[in-house]
């Protein structure tokens, strides 16, 4: 098996990235195909599912004309989470758009069935709180608009699912979903791992739509659809990308936790569930390597290296040069709530306002730009405050993703959440953990083997003084709460 390879497929909400990973864990080829998105109306962010698709084949097919030489056993895919959509069973056509994750239309809907009741069964059984991010209110949207009487959903001619079970379908697979995805949908039960008839008909979603589930590690479909060179190379592994994140880390027991910060951010980790949860994080499914389902906590952060992009764009500068700028300055007291699309995790709040707070007439760009990166930190540490009142010895957090490369982030970090940061800087790492899976489904290598895999990782901890990360963390609070008193 040394000359053997495993192709790995990262659709996320930017772009589409494809990995080439041989059998001593090394990414010796990758490519990038970028993926647009539309904004009809504000708060709404829609994507183009025959786009997406033809993302995820440049991709791949620019990635293995970098080794056109290369054997590869096995494929591994990892997708973005709660971004739904419906399609013709058939045929595979695209019957709506895909609505991002980060849509925000169905907020009236959530609103029209918020009750005690109704919330208590949807945090109960999904482990996730009643919000416009995940799927099922998506869903519910896009089958009121094509199928508003639920005749095509329910005769199965119609089928609803993640971008995961919509890529699958394109591989010619039986209407199919890995089961951490399901968990995202908010109509899967995360405590007896099956569809959950009360919530799809709270939803009105017909069980007759919904893809059966399946674990992580499994033989999804063949690749061939992808390039003519898979044909007979199966799917071995489907994750969520966040998820795979975590199992690229390395991850294997409670209190072992990462940040992957991207245009969002998923700060999530291992977890008992005997234990309860705080109730500002999600209970999901992490995956399925074939011991059965593993239990993690996560929380959720709408807006990372969104805030970053946009305020970088509004004053006309490069990524690299606003970096450099934000260090040099320092946010002199300024705080940047990035509430363009409401407040995730710990707090789900879909009314939360965007606002800085701390102007004075000393502000200039460099202090601005230099809130917008400590935004992403503090509210990586309120998850991680809500996590540490939820399980025990988390020493040390893990982060990867983009932002993560801002030296001034992690300095920032490490200070607002008191204890090391530990930077993963190996590359696309949610490939990387879809290609983990799939190589230790294919005979690549075992457990003990993937567990030795080399991983690039440096320990950062914070210049900072106690007294000024605490100094720092209550300006935040009372920006938050300014926030979202504004929404009220």
């Amino acid at each position: 098996m040394d000359k053997a390879f495993v192709l790995a497929i990262d659709q996320g909400t930017s772009a589409t990235k494809s990995v080439l990973v041989d059998a001593g864990g090394a990414m010796v080829a990758k490519a990038s195909a970028p993926l647009g998105e539309r904004y009809p109306a504000p708060g709404w962010v829609e994507q183009d599912a025959d786009e997406l698709w033809r993302s995820v084949q440049q991709a791949v097919q620019q990635c293995l004309a970098q080794r056109p030489d290369a054997r590869v056993v096995a494929v591994g895919l990892s997708t973005q989470r709660e971004s739904a959509m419906a399609w013709r069973r058939a045929d595979g056509l695209p019957l709506t758009p895909l609505l991002s994750w980060q849509d925000q239309r169905t907020a009236g809907l959530g609103a029209m069935l918020r009750s005690d009741a109704v919330e208590a069964l949807v945090r109960t059984r999904s482990g996730l709180p009643l919000d416009p991010m995940f799927s099922a209110l998506k869903l519910s949207w896009l089958l009121d608009d094509i199928d508003p009487q639920r005749e095509l959903a329910a005769s199965g001619r119609l089928c609803v699912g993640t971008v995961d079970a919509f890529l699958l379908s394109r591989l010619g697979a039986e209407h199919s979903i890995e089961i951490g995805n399901a968990s995202r949908t908010q109509l899967f039960n995360v405590n007896d791992f099956s569809w959950d008839a009360d919530l799809a008909g709270l939803f009105r979603i017909p069980l007759q739509s919904l893809p059966r589930v399946l674990p992580s590690l499994a033989t999804f479909a063949d690749a061939g659809a992808l390039h003519p060179s898979l044909q007979g190379v199966p799917v071995r592994a489907v994750m969520a990308d966040s998820h795979a994140a975590l199992f690229a880390h390395g991850a294997t027991t409670p209190g072992q936790v990462k940040a992957t910060l991207g245009t969002g951010s998923s700060v999530m980790g291992l977890f008992d569930a005997g234990r309860a949860p705080h109730p500002g994080l999600c209970v999901t499914i992490a995956w399925d390597a074939g011991d059965g389902p593993v239990h993690a906590l996560e929380g959720n952060i709408r807006a990372a290296g969104s805030t970053l992009r946009w305020i970088a764009e509004l004053f006309g500068l490069g990524s690299e040069e606003a970096a450099a700028l934000a260090a040099r300055s320092g946010s002199a007291g300024v705080c940047l709530v990035p509430g363009f699309n409401g407040l995730g995790a710990p707090w789900w709040d879909a009314n939360a306002l965007g606002l800085i707070s701390g102007l004075t007439l000393g502000t200039g760009r460099g202090e601005l730009l230099a809130a917008a990166v400590e935004s992403i930190a503090h509210q990586v540490a309120d998850v991680l405050d809500a996590m540490d009142h939820s399980m025990a010895g988390i020493e040390r957090l893990l982060v990867d993703g983009g932002p993560s490369r801002n030296a001034h982030l992690l300095d920032v970090l490490s200070a607002c959440i008191a204890r090391p940061v530990v930077h993963c800087t190996d590359p696309e790492l949610s490939a990387l953990g879809a290609a983990h899976l799939a190589g230790l489904g294919a005979g690549l290598w075992d457990r003990a083997a993937l567990a030795r895999l080399p991983r690039a990782q440096h320990e950062a901890r914070t210049t900072w003084s106690p007294q000024a990360a605490a100094d720092a963390r209550q300006r935040w609070s009372r920006a938050v709460a300014q926030a979202r008193h504004a929404g009220a």
